[in-house]
């Protein structure tokens, strides 16, 4: 998916409050930006660091952090950026998994008080629940790890998956790598125990898992291969 806008260069200040950055642009200028992740952001917010954002559109804030610059890698941050990503390569049919699906549908209630990301449908299959999560996080060599922090919703989503399965659907997670510098992925067990148990539980009842890496550059960030999930 590319930029709608040329991206703006500048140095991180500051990541505060969750969602604000405080960015020097090359000018000189000191302006707030819309820091759309509420996560950890480990190894990702290190002041100094070559950060771009987008102009944004509507809201308080006249600009957006889209992507950091790390070890001379460029990841994406911006966690709404991965359905976008999902949306695009389901309408190509680049993922061979679910390929074959006619209907997709976003942000279909189901489970309890939850919204699937995409509900794949076509005659003759069964309905597919594909929820996707956003990666950005690598604090091994080659290793891409998910998630950067506790996520209560995240493993309440996988019990809900595999609900879906005993009713005889589909249902899938798709981690998507906003980066390129990885190889291989896994979950982070020790940052989130929970989390790991239950997907593994999932995992062995039926829930697919798929890991898509991203080319990542400031004209445009696309899912381009799969990632080995250890």
């Amino acid at each position: 998916m590319r930029f709608s806008n040329s991206l703006i260069k500048g140095k991180l200040i500051q990541r505060y409050k969750r969602f604000l950055a405080d960015v020097e642009l090359d000018d000189g200028s000191v302006v707030t930006a819309h820091c759309a992740n509420s996560g950890s952001m480990l190894g990702l917010k290190d002041p100094g660091s070559t950060v771009y954002l987008s102009p944004a559109t509507g809201g308080k804030l006249a600009y957006r952090w889209e992507i950091v610059e790390v070890g001379g890698s460029l990841v994406g941050i911006n966690t709404s950026m991965p359905n976008k990503l999902v949306q695009e390569a389901l309408d190509h049919k680049i993922i061979p998994a679910f390929e074959h699906y006619e209907t997709i549908r976003r942000e279909v209630k189901y489970g309890i008080n939850s919204r699937i990301d995409f509900l794949l449908e076509s005659p003759g299959l069964p309905p597919c629940y594909l929820e996707v999560k956003s990666v950005i996080t690598r604090r091994q060599e080659k290793l891409a790890e998910f998630p950067d922090g506790v996520t209560a919703r995240g493993t309440k989503h996988l019990i809900e998956l595999s609900e879906m399965v005993k009713q005889g659907a589909r249902a899938a997670m798709l981690y998507v790598a906003m980066r390129d510098d990885c190889d291989v992925f896994d979950l982070a067990h020790d940052i989130d125990p929970e989390y790991s148990k239950t997907s593994k539980i999932v995992f062995a009842a039926g829930v697919e898992k798929y890991v898509y890496q991203c080319d990542v550059s400031t004209e445009e960030i696309r899912i381009s291969r799969p990632l080995r999930f250890l």
